[in-house]
């Protein structure tokens, strides 16, 4: 392995490097999304029973026992629950909107991870290769051809190193970044949701 690294030269390292970051980044994402699932349908069954009886406290006692996005939106919309329907429909979206970038964070890294990688490992085969060639145009001509072929397969050592590192990088982007999409889509509708079950707010 150290061998690799050695033949494939700063570039290979730094691709490397790229790879530790994207797998942190990549753990830290399904460790939070684990954590934050919830069986919604049941925490909502009881925090409707609760709002039903007029048991706020109970309500947000629910809430702050159980730390989701679906809470954070019900905590919102408790704490405005005399205002008018179209303020606790805005006040509460606007808390789904800020729980967003906690949703996205990272992400953004993660898919520069995926796209520089393979061009890096682009850039370390040029210039291995320029290296390479560079010696056979020094000497006018080399007696044994393997120098040479050994040269460019070491270069090429960095091109497999980036699509290494690249295709799993954008296969977990894309499940992220879908699992993101359905859950912001979800919390959009379970606003709606919330406010029919406060009830409580005036219409005008």
């Amino acid at each position: 392995m150290i061998g690799i690294l050695q033949k494939g030269g700063p570039i290979l390292w730094i691709i490397l490097g790229l790879s530790v970051v994207a797998t942190a980044i990549i753990i830290e994402r399904l460790l939070f999304f684990r954590k934050i699932r919830v069986d919604e349908d049941r925490l909502i069954s009881r925090l409707k029973s609760a709002l039903e009886k007029g048991h706020f406290d109970e309500a947000l006692s629910i809430c702050y026992n159980n730390p989701y996005p679906i809470t954070n939106l019900m905590k919102v919309g408790i704490d405005h629950r005399n205002q008018p329907t179209p303020i606790q429909k805005e006040m509460i979206m606007d808390a789904a909107n800020q729980e967003i970038p906690r949703l996205e964070r990272f992400l953004s890294a993660l898919g520069t991870v995926a796209h520089i990688a393979p061009l890096l490992g682009l850039l370390g085969t040029v210039t291995g290769n320029i290296e390479a060639f560079g010696v056979l145009g020094k000497f006018g001509s080399v007696g044994d051809p393997s120098i040479l072929a050994k040269g460019i397969s070491e270069a090429l050592i960095t091109t497999a190193g980036g699509i290494i590192v690249s295709v799993p990088t954008i296969v977990f982007y894309n499940y992220l970044v879908s699992k993101v999409n359905h859950i912001i889509i979800r919390l959009e509708n379970r606003a709606n949701e919330l406010v029919l079950y406060l009830g409580g707010g005036k219409s005008t």
